[in-house]
């Protein structure tokens, strides 16, 4: 089977990251690895530089990782990771954490490769929900 694209969800909240997660997977009928990094290592609110590194390696399949961040440090603390691991083949998306998530599983699930996955994701900002 071919590998397909992965994601990651950097959120400052382990809970909202989950969530997200739990939705996306059942959109990807399972066929996508969707990992997280929410929260602290130590539980509180905050971005983990560790999680989000062991959550590329968990969601890289092999043809990819598109890496959505919710807002502020895990931004910063994404491409902080993504800087320090420059052999990492994966890209941060600039895209709603929940929309471009639904957007970027259900391409990913398609077989697409990472740069239509990245910019379905991106352009998940310009549905417009009615």
């Amino acid at each position: 089977m071919t590998p397909l694209v992965g994601i990651v969800l950097v959120s400052h909240s382990a809970e909202i990251a989950l969530g997200v997660k739990s939705l996306v997977e059942q959109l990807g009928c399972g066929r996508v690895v969707v990992a997280t990094a929410g929260g602290t290592d130590d539980g509180r609110m905050g971005t983990s530089y560790s999680g989000v590194l062991d959550a590329l390696r968990t969601a890289d399949a092999g043809a990819g990782v598109l890496v959505l961040p919710d807002l502020g440090s895990s931004v910063l603390t994404a491409r902080l990771v993504l800087e320090d691991h420059p052999g990492t083949h994966a890209v941060m998306a600039d895209a709603p954490f929940v929309e471009g998530a639904v957007a970027a599983t259900v391409t990913a699930a398609s077989g697409a490769d990472l740069s239509t996955v990245v910019e379905e994701a991106e352009e998940a900002r310009h549905i417009s929900k009615f």
